[in-house]
């Protein structure tokens, strides 16, 4: 087949190139560039990804494997999809997950599109999942690593297209693979931030990106003590416990935040024990309807977080749905997406836009 692999510079999508050339496929290696974010002291040993040496670091491999490589200018796509969300869904209060967007309309359309013009049949990236009978995205073996969390939009479709090598790997496995293939970034250290915000400041840059707006109010008990002030609602995300500028004597959480008033709520842990959340933009993987009374289906509100029992109500046109949990889930966060899950398969996801206590 000809296959396009998408290579970030990491040794993940390295590995996947060099493994498909080994079998023997035609393949291209593509290259995103995303963004003209600086580099940062933070980034220092390639603890983040898609800047000038990731780039390089991908020419070299693909050097290596004697393949062919471009780099594809995405900067407006990216900063249309992912920054501009980014932002926006900081400044209504709410916790926005830039991996899933980049995933969801960059790579599983954009890229994917790309690939088909240059006559591949499929697209294949370094991401750890799997693809069952279906086609089904599903949970990748180790479950250390997965990332389906973050893949819930990619369709079908799009799918029956796409090529995840690593699903059934560790990350040792991965990197004794490209010590063998002689990969320069063999021990290259995984990214870590957000990628076009390198020293890891959301707030200061929601601020750059919206200088007009005022973001400073009230931190406010859920008791209704005023507690004390902040200078950007945007700095704080539920379930936060450093940082909140305010001493009681107790243990205090953020709980909420309210845009319009500009405060955020704070109190116990335990008031972040949520039953329930509703999701818009839902994609499903089978009929949601068939959904209802499903055993063994379990929800997960934030990559790395823990499965939880749960049940969905769909609306009648499948656009949004409730969750409800069969035992209470922490710190639900508007904006996060909520994944549902039955074992490995993943059966639909959404964005969490409402939490019931």
């Amino acid at each position: 087949m000809r296959v396009v692999a998408a290579m970030s510079g990491g040794v993940d999508s390295s590995v996947v190139a060099g493994l498909l050339v080994e079998q023997g496929h035609e393949v291209i290696g593509v290259h995103m560039k995303l963004h003209d974010a600086p580099s940062h002291p933070s980034t220092a040993g390639g603890k983040h990804c898609c800047g000038l040496d990731d780039a390089l670091d991908a020419r070299r491999v693909a050097d290596r494997l004697g393949i062919p490589f471009y780099v594809m200018d995405l900067r407006q796509a990216f900063q249309q999809a992912v920054m501009d969300d980014f932002v926006a869904t900081y400044a209504a209060g709410a916790t926005p997950n830039p991996c899933i967007q980049c995933n969801g309309v960059l790579k599983f359309k954009v890229l994917l599109q790309r690939a088909r013009a240059l006559g591949a049949s499929h697209l294949a990236t370094g991401h750890y999942a799997r693809i069952g009978p279906g086609p089904t995205l599903q949970r990748a073996a180790d479950l250390d690593k997965d990332q389906s969390y973050f893949l819930f939009p990619v369709t079908p479709a799009a799918l029956a297209q796409t090529l995840f090598p690593l699903g059934g790997m560790t990350k040792d496995e991965v990197r004794g693979h490209a010590r063998r293939l002689g990969l320069v970034n063999a021990d290259k250290p995984e990214s870590q931030e957000v990628c076009f915000i390198p020293d890891d400041d959301h707030a200061r840059f929601v601020q750059e990106q919206r200088p007009d707006l005022d973001g400073s109010g009230d931190i406010v008990h859920q008791d209704g003590r005023l507690l004390g002030q902040h200078d950007g609602y945007w700095r704080y995300t539920v379930g936060q416990r450093r940082g909140l500028g305010v001493a009681t004597g107790e243990p205090l959480y953020v709980l909420s935040i309210d845009a319009p008033s500009r405060r955020v709520v704070v109190g116990p842990d335990d008031a972040l024990l949520h039953q329930a959340v509703r999701a818009t933009g839902m994609s499903w993987s089978r009929d949601p309807a068939d959904l209802a009374q499903l055993d063994g289906l379990s929800a997960r509100i934030r990559h790395r977080g823990g499965l939880v029992p749960a049940r969905v109500q769909a609306s009648d046109d499948g656009r949004s749905a409730w969750v409800h949990f069969r035992a209470p889930a922490r710190a639900a966060a508007k904006g996060q997406a909520v994944v549902l899950y039955q074992g490995d398969d993943v059966l639909g996801g959404g964005w969490i836009r409402e939490v019931q206590a």
